[in-house]
C-alpha cells in the first residue's frame, strides 16, 4: 500500500500527545510519512531533540517525526491532517490550509467545540472533513514537552455528514496501529454536544468568577448560572435535532464532581490571567450565533458573554 502523508498542526496537550503515538508507532512500522507543523520555540526544540512525551504509557519517550516545519505553506500533497490548535487560530490555519490541500486530503480537527465542523466546512467547503471530540489530560510542561497525567487519551469521532459515502478505513487503521483509544460513529453529534454543554457551561462561570469546576457544583448561585447555560445549550441541541438525554443537565454535575473541587477551566485561567485570546468565542459565541441562526434565545449566555468582555476590557 502506498505510503500516506500525515500532518499533525500543533503540538500542544493534545496534538503532542495524538502526534507523538502515531510518529512513534511510524518509526517502528515506516508504513506512513508524518509531518509536525510547530511554531518559532517548540519547531526549534523538536527539530533539534525530538517531541518528549511524559506518560506512564511510554517507556520510550521520545519521538522524531519524518519532517518538521514552520509553515503550512511549506507541506505537500497531505492525506490526513490533525487539526490541534486554538479555536482562536482555526481560521487562519484553514486559510492557510485551502492552499495546500488536494481533493482527496481528509481533515481530522481534535478540538473541542459544538461549531468546529461548520467553521471549517465555510472556509473550506469541498474536503472530507471528520467532526470530533477529544478527552485527553495532557498540557505542555514545556515547549516541546507534552505530560499526559491519568487514563489514555480518547478520540472520538464520526463520517462527515457531507461526504458519508467516503472510505476511511485506512485511517481507522492507522489509528489501531499507534495504539490510539478511540471510538468511531456514524454519527458523532451527540458525543460532540455532550462534551460541550459541560466545557461551555463550567468554562464560562469559572471565568466570570474566577472560580473551581468544584465551585460551580457547590455554590448554590454559580450553579444556578451553569444550569442557565446548559437549558440554552440542550435548547440549541434539539432544535437542530441532536438528541441529548434528557437528563443531560443532571449527569453533567455528575461528571463534574468527579473532579478534583480545586480543578480550574482553561477558559478561567486564560481570561483571570489577562490572556488577549482565550475560547469565549468558541464558548458563549458559539451558543449566541447558533440562537441567532435557528431562532432559539439565549439571553443568558449573551450575558455572562458581555459581562466576561467587560471584565476583559477594564
Amino acid at each position: 500500500m502506498q505510503k500516506k502523508h500525515i500532518v499533525i498542526i500543533g503540538l500542544g496537550g493534545v496534538g503532542g500527545y495524538f502526534g507523538f503515538k502515531i510518529s512513534q508507532s511510524n518509526e517502528t512500522n515506516k508504513q506512513n510519512e508524518i509531518s509536525f507543523i510547530a511554531r518559532a520555540k517548540t519547531f526549534e526544540i523538536v527539530k533539534e531533540r525530538g517531541l518528549t512525551l511524559l506518560s506512564s504509557e511510554h517507556k520510550n519517550s521520545i519521538t522524531n517525526p519524518d519532517a518538521i516545519y514552520q509553515n503550512i505553506s511549506e507541506i505537500k500533497n497531505p492525506d490526513l491532517v490533525f487539526i490541534c490548535v486554538k479555536e482562536y487560530d482555526l481560521k487562519n490555519i484553514c486559510i492557510q490550509l485551502s492552499k495546500i490541500i488536494t481533493k482527496n486530503t481528509v481533515l481530522l480537527p481534535m478540538m473541542n467545540g459544538a461549531d468546529i465542523y461548520d467553521r471549517i466546512r465555510k472556509i473550506i467547503p469541498n474536503t472530507i472533513i471528520l467532526p470530533s471530540c477529544v478527552y485527553v489530560a495532557s498540557h505542555i510542561k514545556e515547549k516541546g514537552i507534552v505530560e499526559h497525567k491519568g487514563k489514555a487519551g480518547q478520540l472520538i469521532f464520526g463520517k462527515d455528514p457531507e461526504h458519508t459515502s467516503e472510505n476511511i478505513d485506512w485511517i481507522l487503521n492507522l489509528l489501531e496501529i499507534s495504539n490510539i483509544n478511540f471510538d468511531f460513529k456514524e454519527n458523532v453529534q451527540v458525543d460532540i454536544w455532550t462534551k460541550f454543554i459541560f466545557i461551555a457551561s463550567f468554562g464560562l462561570v469559572t471565568a466570570k468568577h474566577n472560580s473551581s469546576i468544584g465551585d460551580v457544583c457547590t455554590i448554590e448561585s454559580q450553579r444556578e448560572e451553569a444550569t442557565k447555560i446548559m437549558i440554552e445549550i440542550k435548547s440549541i441541541a434539539d432544535k437542530k435535532g441532536i438528541r441529548m438525554h434528557d437528563d443531560i443537565i443532571q449527569k453533567t454535575f455528575e461528571k463534574a464532581s468527579t473532579f478534583p473541587p480545586k480543578t480550574p477551566t482553561s477558559l478561567q485561567l486564560d481570561v483571570n490571567s489577562g490572556k488577549e485570546n482565550n475560547e469565549l468565542e468558541l464558548f458563549a459565541g458559539a451558543i449566541i450565533n447558533y440562537g441567532k441562526e435557528i431562532n432559539v434565545s439565549t439571553p443568558f449566555s449573551e450575558k455572562i458573554y458581555l459581562e466576561i468582555k467587560a471584565t476583559q476590557n477594564s
